[in-house]
């Protein structure tokens, strides 16, 4: 039945705006019904009891329940609503006593319709990816002012978007000094520390303790795949590129290889989702030895059968093999086909001085034309890493902030008008 009370009106007759009304189904939920000729909302009241907002029951300043599970009660049941015309809000007494008032917007923004749980998914948790080909890069690789991104918030949002939908982006105009990638690291958050310090020069060197400080061609790879929690987007500063032919970046989308590979080749897809890989780096820096290894497939999955990210890298794979001895020949030819299709599908391009390359680290590979290092014709590339935990937390933040700010001038316009 409705329950009908409002300071003795009943609901169907409030009019928050637009007349709104609410009632008790199955004894357990609550449907509001924000207004007339609008899809009713229902709600769980397990779950509304949970995200009480009240002070006994959560914590305002942290955004954190107060609720003690020890006595919390999974089959709470409402048994009065009420309603606040002025304040907008649905007010629920429930079985055990408590009362908890829950705004119509705050409803709505949290409903269990289908539509607006993707919205919440697509648009403020995680921007669903776009993967691509090599023929498609120029198209989706999107260029920005390095000047606006550290000026603008607008910009700001929408670099870090195009990193999160297409996993690359590209900035001009970088002043030519070593503080660049902290500074874009930092206007995000913060820089992500690993094995080679915060900040890394790319450049030959002899003795060198990795491979890319070498001047000999860079196979397509990612880095740090030894890492169980791997950095999630690389930040390339060009200082100094080479005039010296060579040199060029390399990149190519692995979700779009494992793609084609899941169409195409579906068990070599399984096998590069199943086997476990040694993953591993041994060596030295700043004289501190360290020894890295991490056992994962290439292809990593979610619950959903969603990409999570590719671990590839040829040349740091350790020689110990943990697989059953006849799953090794068809694990080669498997990771093979994957190798060979990257490197027919990768893009190449020479960043020039003041051009800082980000990318998706655990999901587009990169590599590295060889190239001439000598002291007529150096190069000097700059580099740091930033987590995908910092980008997005910045990124929804922006989206709230810039939304609100929107929100504020739509209404200061029509207070003017």
């Amino acid at each position: 039945m409705w329950v009908q009370r409002l300071l003795g009106r009943s609901l169907g007759e409030l009019r928050l705006g637009r007349q709104i009304s609410a009632r008790i189904v199955n004894e357990s939920n609550i449907e509001v019904q924000p207004a007339s000729g609008d899809k009713p909302l229902t709600f769980p009241g397990v779950w509304l009891r949970d995200n009480c907002q009240c002070d006994d029951c959560f914590h305002g300043s942290s955004k954190s329940r107060k609720l003690d599970w020890d006595r919390f009660d999974t089959r709470i049941r409402p048994v009065d609503l009420q309603a606040d015309e002025l304040a907008q809000e649905v007010v629920v007494r429930w079985s055990d006593a408590h009362e908890s008032r829950f705004p119509l917007k705050w409803l709505r923004d949290r409903s269990f319709e289908e539509r607006r749980q993707a919205e919440y998914l697509r648009d403020f948790y995680r921007p669903p990816t776009r993967h691509w080909s090599g023929a498609e890069f120029q198209e989706i690789a999107r260029h920005f002012s390095y000047d606006e991104v550290m000026a603008k918030d607008s910009v700001l949002m929408h670099w870090l978007q195009a990193l999160a939908v297409h996993g690359v982006a590209l900035l001009r105009g970088a002043p030519l000094d070593e503080g660049v990638v902290r500074r874009l690291a930092e206007r995000v958050g913060f820089i992500r520390r690993t094995t080679y310090g915060e900040e890394f020069v790319v450049q030959a060197k002899p003795g060198a303790q990795n491979f890319a400080y070498l001047s000999l061609p860079l196979p397509l790879h990612t880095d740090l795949p030894y890492y169980e929690y791997k950095p999630s987007v690389n930040i390339l500063h060009c200082v100094v590129q080479t005039e010296s032919p060579g040199g060029s970046n390399m990149l190519v989308d692995g979700f779009h290889i494992a793609d084609i590979l899941r169409r195409d080749h579906p068990e070599d897809f399984d096998r590069l989702c199943r086997v476990l890989v040694d993953w591993n780096d041994i060596g030295s820096e700043d004289g501190r030895e360290f020894h890295n290894i991490w056992r994962a497939p290439v292809i990593c999955l979610d619950s959903a059968g969603r990409y999570t990210r590719v671990n590839h890298s040829v040349p740091q794979r350790d020689s110990h093999f943990n697989v059953p001895l006849e799953e090794v020949l068809p694990w080669y030819e498997s990771y093979a086909r994957f190798v060979r299709l990257a490197i027919a599908d990768s893009h190449a391009f020479k960043t020039q001085p003041g051009d800082v390359l980000t990318f998706n680290n655990i999901r587009l590979l990169h590599g590295r034309a060889g190239y001439d290092d000598s002291e007529e014709s150096p190069r000097y590339i700059v580099g740091a890493y930033l987590d995908w935990d910092i980008i997005y937390s910045r990124l929804r933040v922006l989206k709230k902030k810039l939304h609100s700010d929107s929100d504020a001038d739509a209404d200061s316009e029509l207070g003017s008008q």
